[in-house]
């Protein structure tokens, strides 16, 4: 059940505030950091930066989901959770499991190259998510929270 998903989860506080410019130059970064990827085609990431862009983790897997679980698991391991002056940057869409991982990590601000579906959309705003679909080149829309997005 979906509200069971939503359970252990809280709403996020307000900051941090992110320069809208900065989005496009993350996707960037997390592509020229995706050694597998430029050889296979095959790999999708994540990448966890914080509000002024420096990366933090970074991960690649087959599966889109797991590249998120590897950036959280990292930063659980690490004792920085929640990482709440976090920007995370995936690389395909933001399905409603991606948003609620994300948020239980305490990260304030999701950016995907691809599509949120309206689950996603409808969780990010429950929960004070910023949410930013549709990433690429220097455009990109905000379904949530867009307050974040300082300038």
């Amino acid at each position: 059940m979906i509200d069971d998903l939503k359970r252990d989860l809280a709403v996020l506080p307000r900051g941090p505030a992110v320069d809208p410019a900065l989005l496009p130059s993350l996707v960037d970064r997390l592509r020229s950091g995706q050694g597998v990827f430029e050889r296979t085609g095959g790999l999708h990431a994540a990448g966890l930066f914080d509000a002024s862009g420096q990366l933090i983790c970074m991960r690649e897997d087959v599966g889109r989901h797991n590249a998120v679980d590897k950036v959280v698991g990292r930063m659980l391991l690490d004792g920085r959770l929640p990482a709440r002056e976090g920007v995370l940057v995936v690389s395909g869409r933001a399905g409603y499991e991606i948003v609620q991982k994300s948020i239980s990590a305490g990260i304030p601000v999701l950016a995907a190259v691809g599509a949120p579906s309206s689950l996603a959309v409808a969780l990010a705003r429950e929960f004070n998510q910023t949410l930013v679909g549709f990433l690429r080149g220097e455009r990109f829309n905000a379904y949530s929270a867009a307050e974040r997005l300082a300038g």
